[in-house]
């Protein structure tokens, strides 16, 4: 119940016009229910020939047409029950709009909410993040808890339209619908340990949902050279164990749900009989008010049976929300500073003074200096795991030096705007991550501020726009999924002319050009030769052609920088 008060809370407003929707709904199907004792009594008691007088419990509805002008016949007492249900009917109608389009903004709603966390957070903490955990928050959780936000209103619905339904009963007999609802109620409580089993099962899913996606995301992206060595089955064998566990919480929810709707329909039936008999042998009441009255509580023990249903897929769906806040208050907890007022410029340089960062107790860099010239290109050589991507995390602001200082232009980099300071960067990573979609919307990303001449500007930069020009859809060539119908060179000067589009002050290549041929480096190199006079670029590189046309070359090793003479290139190539 916590859950769906959370809800109510965050959605008061579409919560209200539900509720006031069913409970006028239940108002009026339940006056118009009463026009049936008249009509029975008239057909069982008085031979067809409607009693003027009309019965005490149905008499408010009597004066109520009088007053309205209209004459009680069977007739219109027939109308007043078909009007009922059309009305009743149309109030449902709205109610239940306004729950889908609740529903689906509280599933849209609750992406935003992680996908803002996510990325207001500091970048270690992003780090320690399993794709595959954040993919399951991000598609299935948001749909599960959508879900619970459903069931959790459907049941204060049902329970609003009981209610008219057991005031109704009363003014007939409260001491049969009391006896009823307590006979009910006992029932409810003896299948509520299938509540739990249910509630048990969720939180397995969402558990194991979670593990399943993230093995699953991990072993997608082996695929290839798992088919190259013939070792496909391993990956069956990895999510097989998974799967059968995920099989096994969901066939205890299927259990548990299937033996609730089976055990309460025999004793809502037993309990129905059981006052038929009561009703007419024991209190001797006349039939037509047994009639209705079953026909009233019928609906009443209905209600109650969806209502614990309804509690019951809540409960199956409330831990994904659960899961899916907690990844968000997580996240919340590791927001980033971004620094701060002091708008960026690069016009003199980059400067690491003394720098230290270690990651878990093990020193990645330890006392560190080097500069980086502005319209100069400084390249970062060293042995793996040398620290030369750490170096670049901490210029971009990703990180922060444990001692020392980071200075751009003289001004440490904790002063700065740091999110301005990032939007004068071009970074160009090793890894491909096009979008399968067209050559101008990987360029752009989306960014609707820039046109075709700006796209054909950074293809030409990034030395990529002979072979796009070359293409018979020119740059709206969709280039398949991760870039799948462009060669690795291909791909990796899209992704440098990405990085461009937005002319950056500074453009940072990690390993860029590993992947090109030497002609596509040479075409590189000469473009780069071209913009180190307009923009600074720092590369991470063991490419001999990046080194040779390096104004500066910083050799990482042991966590400190060696610089590295120019005309040595052979010292620099080895490394």
């Amino acid at each position: 119940m916590r859950l769906l008060f959370r809800f109510v809370c965050k959605y008061p407003w579409q919560s209200a016009v539900v509720m006031m929707a069913l409970v006028l709904a239940g108002l009026v199907e339940g006056a118009s229910m009463t026009a049936l004792l008249p009509i029975l009594s008239t057909a069982v008691e008085h031979g067809g020939e409607l009693d003027p007088g009309g019965d005490g419990k149905s008499a408010f509805l009597l004066r109520g047409l009088r007053w309205l002008g209209l004459t009680p016949t069977m007739g219109i007492l027939i109308a007043v029950v078909v009007a009922g249900t059309i009305v009743r009917s149309a109030l449902t109608l709205l109610a239940n709009k306004y729950v889908g389009y609740t529903i689906a903004r509280v599933a849209t709603d609750l992406r935003l909410t992680l996908l803002k966390a996510l990325l207001a957070a500091r970048w270690p903490f992003y780090l320690r993040q399993p794709v595959g955990a954040l993919a399951n928050a991000m598609s299935s959780e948001p749909d599960r808890a959508s879900k619970a936000y459903f069931f959790g209103i459907s049941m204060i619905a049902g329970s609003i339209q009981m209610l008219a339904y057991i005031v109704v009963a009363a003014t007939i007999s409260w001491r049969a619908t009391f006896a009823y609802l307590l006979g009910a109620s006992l029932v409810l409580l003896c299948l509520f340990s299938l509540v739990r089993m249910a509630r048990r099962a969720g939180k397995r899913q969402t558990k194991i949902r979670k593990a399943l996606l993230r093995q699953l995301t991990d072993c997608l992206q082996s695929v290839k050279p798992l088919k190259a060595m013939g070792r496909e089955d391993l990956v069956d064998r990895v999510i097989a164990s998974e799967t059968h566990r995920l099989n096994r919480a969901l066939e205890r929810e299927v259990l548990s749900k299937e033996a609730l709707k089976a055990v309460q329909g025999p004793a809502f039936l037993a309990l129905v009989a059981t006052g038929f008999y009561v009703g007419l042998m024991r209190w001797h009441m006349p039939p037509a008010e047994v009639m209705v009255l079953l026909m009233l509580l019928s609906r009443v023990m209905a209600g109650m049976g969806k209502i614990q249903r309804m509690y019951q897929s809540m409960a199956v769906c409330e831990s994904a929300y659960w899961s899916l806040n907690k990844t968000i208050q997580q996240a919340e907890t590791q927001v980033e500073q971004l620094g701060g007022e002091i708008r960026p410029t690069l016009e003199k340089g980059i400067e690491l003074d003394r720098v230290a960062f270690s990651y878990d107790g093990r020193a990645v860099v330890d006392n560190l200096s080097l500069a980086i010239p502005a319209s100069s290109l400084t390249a970062l050589i060293g042995f793996s795991g040398a620290g030369k991507t750490t170096v670049v995390d901490l210029i971009i602001g990703l990180l922060r030096p444990q001692s020392g200082r980071i200075l751009i232009d003289g001004v440490d980099i904790g002063k700065l705007d740091l999110r301005a300071w990032r939007q004068m960067i071009g970074y160009v990573p090793q890894e491909n991550l096009l979008l399968h979609d067209s050559i101008f919307t990987n360029v752009t990303f989306g960014d609707t501020r820039l046109a075709e001449g700006d796209v054909e500007w950074a293809l030409k930069a990034a030395g990529a726009w002979e072979f796009v020009r070359a293409l018979p859809e020119g740059m709206n060539t969709m280039v398949g999924e991760r870039g799948a119908r462009l060669s690795g060179g291909q791909r990796q000067r899209i992704m440098i002319a990405r990085a461009l589009v937005h002319r950056p002050k500074l453009l940072i290549l990690d390993e860029a050009t590993s992947a090109l041929d030497p002609e596509s480096q040479r075409a590189i190199c000469r473009s780069l030769q071209r913009l180190k006079q307009e923009i600074t670029i720092l590369a991470i590189s063991h490419q001999p052609m990046i080194v040779e046309i390096a104004d500066r070359i910083y050799q990482l090793e042991a966590g400190t920088a060696r610089r590295v003479e120019t005309t040595d290139v052979a010292v620099a190539a080895l490394s």
